[in-house]
Protein backbone atom coordinates (compact mmCIF):
# COMPACT_ATOMS: atom_id res chain seq x y z
CA UNK A 1 0.00 0.00 0.00
CA UNK A 2 1.37 3.36 -0.90
CA UNK A 3 -0.46 6.38 -0.23
CA UNK A 4 0.42 10.43 -0.56
CA UNK A 5 1.88 12.56 2.33
CA UNK A 6 0.79 15.97 2.36
CA UNK A 7 3.09 17.19 4.90
CA UNK A 8 7.06 16.94 4.33
CA UNK A 9 7.87 19.15 6.78
CA UNK A 10 6.92 16.47 9.74
CA UNK A 11 3.58 17.81 10.49
CA UNK A 12 0.96 14.69 10.42
CA UNK A 13 -2.46 13.69 9.66
CA UNK A 14 -2.27 10.70 10.87
CA UNK A 15 -3.45 9.00 13.53
CA UNK A 16 -1.38 7.92 16.64
CA UNK A 17 0.66 5.35 16.19
CA UNK A 18 1.74 2.34 18.53
CA UNK A 19 4.98 0.27 17.13
CA UNK A 20 5.31 -2.89 19.08
CA UNK A 21 7.72 -6.14 19.36
CA UNK A 22 10.51 -4.30 17.48
CA UNK A 23 13.78 -4.99 17.29
CA UNK A 24 14.39 -0.90 17.63
CA UNK A 25 17.67 0.54 16.68
CA UNK A 26 18.93 3.39 18.73
CA UNK A 27 21.89 5.43 18.65
CA UNK A 28 24.06 3.51 20.18
CA UNK A 29 22.09 -0.20 21.20
CA UNK A 30 19.74 -2.25 19.64
CA UNK A 31 16.72 -3.02 22.40
CA UNK A 32 13.33 -4.68 22.38
CA UNK A 33 10.57 -2.18 23.28
CA UNK A 34 7.92 -0.01 21.46
CA UNK A 35 7.83 3.55 19.94
CA UNK A 36 4.90 5.68 20.82
CA UNK A 37 4.16 7.87 17.63
CA UNK A 38 1.72 11.18 18.20
CA UNK A 39 1.40 14.42 15.70
CA UNK A 40 4.61 13.18 13.55
CA UNK A 41 6.80 13.06 16.52
CA UNK A 42 7.90 10.16 18.39
CA UNK A 43 6.48 10.93 22.14
CA UNK A 44 8.33 7.78 23.70
CA UNK A 45 10.51 4.80 23.43
CA UNK A 46 8.94 1.98 25.72
CA UNK A 47 10.64 -1.60 26.95
CA UNK A 48 9.30 -2.63 30.00
CA UNK A 49 6.26 -5.08 29.51
CA UNK A 50 4.12 -3.27 31.81
CA UNK A 51 4.10 0.07 30.38
CA UNK A 52 3.64 -1.19 26.73
CA UNK A 53 0.55 -3.10 27.93
CA UNK A 54 -0.36 -0.13 29.30
CA UNK A 55 0.10 2.13 26.63
CA UNK A 56 -1.51 -0.57 24.57
CA UNK A 57 -4.98 -0.85 26.26
CA UNK A 58 -4.57 3.29 25.92
CA UNK A 59 -4.89 2.84 22.92
CA UNK A 60 -7.15 0.47 22.66
CA UNK A 61 -9.72 2.75 24.48
CA UNK A 62 -9.18 5.78 21.92
CA UNK A 63 -9.98 6.24 18.10
CA UNK A 64 -7.52 7.92 15.59
CA UNK A 65 -4.89 5.18 16.54
CA UNK A 66 -3.18 2.57 14.79
CA UNK A 67 -1.20 -0.62 16.30
CA UNK A 68 1.50 -2.01 14.02
CA UNK A 69 2.79 -5.31 15.15
CA UNK A 70 6.59 -5.24 13.95
CA UNK A 71 7.03 -9.32 15.14
CA UNK A 72 10.48 -8.61 15.90
CA UNK A 73 11.50 -6.78 12.51
CA UNK A 74 13.91 -4.66 13.13
CA UNK A 75 12.94 -0.56 13.25
CA UNK A 76 15.24 1.80 12.48
CA UNK A 77 15.47 5.25 11.49
CA UNK A 78 14.56 6.30 7.57
CA UNK A 79 17.55 6.63 6.32
CA UNK A 80 19.02 9.99 4.96
CA UNK A 81 20.52 9.87 1.19
CA UNK A 82 22.80 12.58 0.35
CA UNK A 83 24.17 11.56 -3.08
CA UNK A 84 22.01 9.92 -5.54
CA UNK A 85 21.90 10.81 -9.07
CA UNK A 86 18.94 7.66 -10.01
CA UNK A 87 17.09 10.43 -10.88
CA UNK A 88 18.71 11.73 -13.97
CA UNK A 89 18.32 7.85 -15.16
CA UNK A 90 14.96 7.94 -14.38
CA UNK A 91 14.30 10.58 -16.38
CA UNK A 92 16.64 9.62 -19.14
CA UNK A 93 17.50 5.57 -19.27
CA UNK A 94 19.58 5.69 -22.28
CA UNK A 95 21.43 8.42 -23.98
CA UNK A 96 18.53 10.46 -26.39
CA UNK A 97 15.43 8.79 -24.61
CA UNK A 98 14.35 11.80 -22.21
CA UNK A 99 10.56 11.07 -20.44
CA UNK A 100 8.60 13.62 -19.27
CA UNK A 101 10.17 15.31 -16.20
CA UNK A 102 7.12 15.41 -14.02
CA UNK A 103 6.68 11.72 -14.94
CA UNK A 104 10.51 11.17 -13.39
CA UNK A 105 10.07 12.57 -10.06
CA UNK A 106 6.75 11.11 -9.40
CA UNK A 107 7.94 7.47 -10.03
CA UNK A 108 11.17 8.02 -8.55
CA UNK A 109 9.86 9.20 -5.26
CA UNK A 110 7.39 6.55 -4.84
CA UNK A 111 10.48 3.94 -5.12
CA UNK A 112 11.91 5.54 -3.22
CA UNK A 113 10.13 4.18 0.44
CA UNK A 114 10.53 0.51 -0.56
CA UNK A 115 14.42 0.96 -0.13
CA UNK A 116 13.78 2.72 3.14
CA UNK A 117 15.19 6.35 2.00
CA UNK A 118 12.49 9.06 3.71
CA UNK A 119 14.67 12.07 2.92
CA UNK A 120 16.72 11.62 -0.31
CA UNK A 121 19.16 14.77 -1.66
CA UNK A 122 18.10 14.41 -5.56
CA UNK A 123 21.91 14.83 -6.74
CA UNK A 124 21.26 16.78 -10.30
CA UNK A 125 24.22 18.14 -11.89
CA UNK A 126 25.28 21.65 -13.40
CA UNK A 127 27.54 21.44 -15.93
CA UNK A 128 29.36 18.93 -18.69
CA UNK A 129 26.33 19.20 -20.66
CA UNK A 130 25.96 15.30 -20.86
CA UNK A 131 22.59 13.08 -20.22
CA UNK A 132 20.73 15.68 -17.85
CA UNK A 133 23.70 17.26 -16.91
CA UNK A 134 23.03 20.69 -19.08
CA UNK A 135 21.66 23.82 -17.87
CA UNK A 136 17.89 23.88 -18.89
CA UNK A 137 16.62 20.39 -17.73
CA UNK A 138 18.87 21.24 -14.10
CA UNK A 139 17.04 23.94 -13.68
CA UNK A 140 13.46 22.83 -14.42
CA UNK A 141 14.02 19.56 -12.72
CA UNK A 142 14.96 21.96 -9.58
CA UNK A 143 11.97 23.95 -9.96
CA UNK A 144 9.89 20.77 -10.66
CA UNK A 145 11.04 19.57 -6.79
CA UNK A 146 9.95 23.00 -5.50
CA UNK A 147 6.55 23.23 -6.64
CA UNK A 148 5.88 19.47 -5.68
CA UNK A 149 6.99 19.95 -2.07
CA UNK A 150 4.75 22.64 -1.81
CA UNK A 151 1.64 20.64 -3.03
CA UNK A 152 2.49 17.09 -1.60
CA UNK A 153 5.56 14.54 -0.79
CA UNK A 154 5.94 10.90 -0.13
CA UNK A 155 9.60 11.22 1.68
CA UNK A 156 11.31 14.20 1.98
CA UNK A 157 12.67 15.44 -1.07
CA UNK A 158 15.94 17.61 -1.06
CA UNK A 159 18.51 19.03 -3.74
CA UNK A 160 22.10 18.23 -4.22
CA UNK A 161 23.39 20.37 -6.67
CA UNK A 162 26.81 19.25 -8.12
CA UNK A 163 28.52 21.96 -9.59
CA UNK A 164 30.87 21.41 -12.43
CA UNK A 165 33.90 23.37 -11.52
CA UNK A 166 34.73 23.80 -15.30
CA UNK A 167 31.41 24.54 -16.12
CA UNK A 168 31.45 28.36 -16.31
CA UNK A 169 28.49 29.70 -18.05
CA UNK A 170 26.63 27.90 -14.83
CA UNK A 171 28.02 30.36 -11.95
CA UNK A 172 25.00 32.91 -12.50
CA UNK A 173 22.73 30.07 -11.70
CA UNK A 174 24.54 28.40 -9.22
CA UNK A 175 24.72 32.00 -7.12
CA UNK A 176 21.10 32.36 -8.10
CA UNK A 177 19.84 29.15 -6.52
CA UNK A 178 21.88 29.87 -3.75
CA UNK A 179 20.63 33.25 -2.94
CA UNK A 180 17.11 31.73 -3.29
CA UNK A 181 17.56 29.02 -0.81
CA UNK A 182 16.40 26.40 -3.58
CA UNK A 183 19.30 24.04 -2.92
CA UNK A 184 20.36 22.41 -0.15
CA UNK A 185 23.79 20.52 -0.10
CA UNK A 186 26.43 21.43 -2.93
CA UNK A 187 29.13 20.21 -3.89
CA UNK A 188 32.04 20.88 -6.24
CA UNK A 189 33.07 18.27 -9.07
CA UNK A 190 36.21 17.92 -11.61
CA UNK A 191 35.33 15.28 -14.03
CA UNK A 192 38.33 16.43 -16.07
CA UNK A 193 40.47 13.88 -17.61
CA UNK A 194 43.96 12.55 -15.66
CA UNK A 195 42.68 13.42 -12.42
CA UNK A 196 40.10 12.85 -9.64
CA UNK A 197 38.16 9.81 -10.76
CA UNK A 198 39.31 9.73 -14.16
CA UNK A 199 42.92 9.50 -13.12
CA UNK A 200 43.90 6.26 -15.36
CA UNK A 201 44.90 7.22 -18.89
CA UNK A 202 41.87 6.50 -21.46
CA UNK A 203 38.78 6.09 -18.04
CA UNK A 204 36.98 9.35 -19.10
CA UNK A 205 36.63 8.69 -22.71
CA UNK A 206 35.62 5.13 -21.68
CA UNK A 207 32.84 6.09 -19.84
CA UNK A 208 31.57 9.04 -21.78
CA UNK A 209 31.20 6.93 -24.80
CA UNK A 210 29.73 3.83 -22.99
CA UNK A 211 26.96 6.21 -20.91
CA UNK A 212 26.40 8.86 -23.34
CA UNK A 213 26.58 6.71 -27.25
CA UNK A 214 28.85 9.37 -28.65
CA UNK A 215 31.85 8.46 -30.82
CA UNK A 216 35.70 8.30 -30.30
CA UNK A 217 35.70 11.42 -32.46
CA UNK A 218 33.06 13.16 -30.36
CA UNK A 219 34.49 12.28 -27.34
CA UNK A 220 37.49 13.94 -28.07
CA UNK A 221 36.14 16.72 -28.31
CA UNK A 222 34.85 16.75 -25.25
CA UNK A 223 37.86 16.06 -23.55
CA UNK A 224 39.70 18.73 -25.42
CA UNK A 225 37.03 21.49 -24.42
CA UNK A 226 36.63 20.01 -20.71
CA UNK A 227 40.55 20.24 -20.24
CA UNK A 228 40.49 24.12 -22.01
CA UNK A 229 38.03 25.41 -19.47
CA UNK A 230 39.50 23.51 -16.74
CA UNK A 231 42.63 25.57 -16.85
CA UNK A 232 40.41 28.84 -17.02
CA UNK A 233 38.45 28.06 -14.04
CA UNK A 234 37.97 30.92 -11.28
CA UNK A 235 38.54 29.40 -8.22
CA UNK A 236 37.95 32.09 -6.08
CA UNK A 237 34.91 33.03 -7.82
CA UNK A 238 33.62 29.35 -6.49
CA UNK A 239 35.64 29.52 -2.91
CA UNK A 240 33.11 32.96 -2.56
CA UNK A 241 30.22 30.76 -3.21
CA UNK A 242 31.14 27.79 -1.44
CA UNK A 243 31.35 30.22 1.34
CA UNK A 244 28.15 31.72 0.70
CA UNK A 245 26.73 28.04 1.07
CA UNK A 246 27.91 27.77 4.39
CA UNK A 247 26.76 31.02 5.95
CA UNK A 248 23.34 29.85 4.24
CA UNK A 249 23.67 26.75 5.73
CA UNK A 250 24.35 24.65 2.86
CA UNK A 251 27.01 21.79 3.48
CA UNK A 252 29.72 21.66 0.76
CA UNK A 253 31.31 18.99 -0.20
CA UNK A 254 34.71 18.03 -2.51
CA UNK A 255 34.15 15.35 -4.92
CA UNK A 256 36.68 12.33 -5.88
CA UNK A 257 39.72 14.11 -3.83
CA UNK A 258 42.67 11.96 -5.04
CA UNK A 259 45.58 13.64 -2.58
CA UNK A 260 45.70 14.87 0.62
CA UNK A 261 46.58 18.41 -1.15
CA UNK A 262 43.77 18.34 -3.06
CA UNK A 263 41.71 17.76 0.88
CA UNK A 264 43.69 20.58 2.27
CA UNK A 265 42.53 23.34 -1.22
CA UNK A 266 39.36 21.85 -0.47
CA UNK A 267 39.03 23.17 3.14
CA UNK A 268 39.45 26.64 2.01
CA UNK A 269 36.50 26.33 -0.09
CA UNK A 270 34.49 25.57 3.24
CA UNK A 271 34.30 21.87 2.74
CA UNK A 272 33.27 19.82 5.42
CA UNK A 273 32.69 16.34 3.48
CA UNK A 274 34.71 14.27 1.07
CA UNK A 275 32.42 12.24 -1.40
CA UNK A 276 34.79 8.92 -2.87
CA UNK A 277 38.20 10.06 -2.09
CA UNK A 278 40.05 8.18 -4.85
CA UNK A 279 42.56 6.01 -1.89
CA UNK A 280 42.85 5.78 2.01
CA UNK A 281 45.90 8.05 2.58
CA UNK A 282 43.21 10.83 1.18
CA UNK A 283 40.04 9.44 2.95
CA UNK A 284 42.25 9.15 6.33
CA UNK A 285 43.58 12.49 5.67
CA UNK A 286 40.10 14.23 5.37
CA UNK A 287 39.23 12.82 8.60
CA UNK A 288 41.74 13.91 10.25
CA UNK A 289 41.11 17.51 9.20
CA UNK A 290 37.44 16.67 10.91
CA UNK A 291 36.29 16.53 6.94
CA UNK A 292 33.16 13.58 7.07
CA UNK A 293 34.16 11.25 4.87
CA UNK A 294 31.25 9.58 2.40
CA UNK A 295 31.26 6.33 0.25
CA UNK A 296 29.12 4.49 -1.66
CA UNK A 297 26.96 2.03 -0.53
CA UNK A 298 26.72 0.32 -3.97
CA UNK A 299 30.72 -0.25 -3.50
CA UNK A 300 30.27 -1.90 0.25
CA UNK A 301 27.33 -4.39 -1.55
CA UNK A 302 29.84 -5.21 -4.39
CA UNK A 303 32.76 -5.22 -2.86
CA UNK A 304 34.88 -3.18 -5.06
CA UNK A 305 34.41 0.55 -6.58
CA UNK A 306 33.47 0.51 -10.02
CA UNK A 307 36.26 2.50 -11.19
CA UNK A 308 39.07 0.53 -9.57
CA UNK A 309 39.65 3.11 -6.80
CA UNK A 310 39.63 2.90 -3.10
CA UNK A 311 37.10 -0.42 -1.67
CA UNK A 312 34.24 1.52 0.78
CA UNK A 313 35.36 -1.33 3.39
CA UNK A 314 38.58 -0.67 3.72
CA UNK A 315 37.81 2.88 4.48
CA UNK A 316 35.71 1.93 7.03
CA UNK A 317 37.57 -0.34 8.80
CA UNK A 318 40.51 2.32 8.68
CA UNK A 319 37.65 4.44 10.89
CA UNK A 320 38.11 6.99 7.50
CA UNK A 321 34.37 6.44 6.51
CA UNK A 322 31.47 8.27 8.37
CA UNK A 323 28.47 8.65 5.92
CA UNK A 324 26.79 5.99 3.54
CA UNK A 325 25.23 7.05 0.23
CA UNK A 326 23.41 4.98 -2.67
CA UNK A 327 25.16 6.76 -5.18
CA UNK A 328 23.15 5.81 -8.31
CA UNK A 329 21.66 2.58 -6.90
CA UNK A 330 18.98 3.46 -4.16
CA UNK A 331 18.29 0.01 -2.86
CA UNK A 332 21.73 -0.41 -2.04
CA UNK A 333 21.76 1.91 0.48
CA UNK A 334 19.98 -0.48 3.33
CA UNK A 335 21.99 -3.76 1.70
CA UNK A 336 24.78 -2.55 3.17
CA UNK A 337 24.16 -1.68 6.17
CA UNK A 338 23.08 -5.19 6.98
CA UNK A 339 26.44 -6.75 5.12
CA UNK A 340 28.58 -4.43 7.18
CA UNK A 341 26.96 -5.65 10.32
CA UNK A 342 26.36 -9.21 9.29
CA UNK A 343 30.42 -9.49 8.21
CA UNK A 344 31.26 -7.59 11.41
CA UNK A 345 32.95 -4.63 10.01
CA UNK A 346 30.68 -2.62 12.63
CA UNK A 347 28.03 -3.11 15.21
CA UNK A 348 24.37 -2.39 13.32
CA UNK A 349 23.67 1.00 15.00
CA UNK A 350 27.30 1.89 13.95
CA UNK A 351 26.20 1.15 10.02
CA UNK A 352 22.90 2.73 11.08
CA UNK A 353 23.94 5.96 11.83
CA UNK A 354 26.26 5.94 8.69
CA UNK A 355 22.65 6.34 6.54
CA UNK A 356 20.59 8.09 9.12
CA UNK A 357 22.33 9.96 12.18
CA UNK A 358 25.58 10.94 10.19
CA UNK A 359 24.42 12.65 7.24
CA UNK A 360 22.04 14.36 9.19
CA UNK A 361 24.69 15.66 11.17
CA UNK A 362 26.85 16.37 7.85
CA UNK A 363 23.55 18.64 6.21
CA UNK A 364 22.99 20.02 10.12
CA UNK A 365 19.76 18.02 10.04
CA UNK A 366 20.06 16.08 13.22
CA UNK A 367 17.90 18.27 15.59
CA UNK A 368 15.02 16.59 14.04
CA UNK A 369 16.06 13.48 11.95
CA UNK A 370 18.25 10.77 11.78
CA UNK A 371 18.16 8.63 14.36
CA UNK A 372 15.03 7.68 16.89
CA UNK A 373 15.34 9.68 19.74
CA UNK A 374 11.87 11.63 21.74
CA UNK A 375 10.81 14.56 20.02
CA UNK A 376 12.50 13.89 16.76
CA UNK A 377 10.40 13.47 13.80
CA UNK A 378 8.65 9.78 12.83
CA UNK A 379 11.08 8.75 10.02
CA UNK A 380 10.65 5.30 11.18
CA UNK A 381 11.56 2.19 8.84
CA UNK A 382 10.29 -1.64 9.60
CA UNK A 383 12.86 -3.99 8.41
CA UNK A 384 12.23 -8.28 8.00
CA UNK A 385 15.13 -10.05 6.22
CA UNK A 386 14.84 -12.65 3.78
CA UNK A 387 17.53 -15.26 2.62
CA UNK A 388 20.11 -12.75 4.76
CA UNK A 389 19.01 -10.06 2.73
CA UNK A 390 16.77 -7.12 4.37
CA UNK A 391 13.59 -5.81 3.13
CA UNK A 392 11.16 -3.01 4.06
CA UNK A 393 7.78 -3.91 5.33
CA UNK A 394 6.67 -0.51 6.29
CA UNK A 395 8.02 3.45 5.67
CA UNK A 396 6.76 6.00 7.90
CA UNK A 397 7.38 9.73 7.28
CA UNK A 398 6.56 12.50 9.93
CA UNK A 399 3.94 10.09 11.16
CA UNK A 400 2.55 8.82 8.17
CA UNK A 401 2.68 5.57 6.59
CA UNK A 402 3.58 6.06 2.86
CA UNK A 403 4.46 2.07 2.17
CA UNK A 404 3.30 -0.83 3.42
CA UNK A 405 4.22 -4.64 2.17
CA UNK A 406 2.76 -7.81 3.37
CA UNK A 407 4.19 -11.28 1.31
CA UNK A 408 2.18 -13.81 -0.30
CA UNK A 409 2.88 -16.88 0.75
Amino acid sequence: MMQGNNSYDGTSKDCRMLIMNGQIVLKDVVVDGALVVEEGIITAILQEEDDIAEMKECFAEQGEQRLIDAVGRFVLPGLIDIHCDAIEKEAQPRPNTLFPLEMALLEFERKLPLHGITTMYHSLSLGVGLSLRGDHLLTEMIELIHRYNGKRAMIRNRIHLRFEVSHHEGIPILKRFLEEGKIHYLSYMDHSPGQGQYKEPGSFEKYVMKNQGVSPKEVQIIVENLIRKQHEVDWEQLKRLGKLAVKRGISVASHDDDSPDKVDEAKGFGVSISEFPIDLDTAKHATELGIDVCVGAPNVVRGISHDNNLRAVDAIKAGAAAILCSDYHPSSLLAAIFKLADEGVVELPEAVRMASLHPAQALRIDEAYGSIEIGKAADIIIVDRYEGLPWVTETIVGGVSVFSATVRY
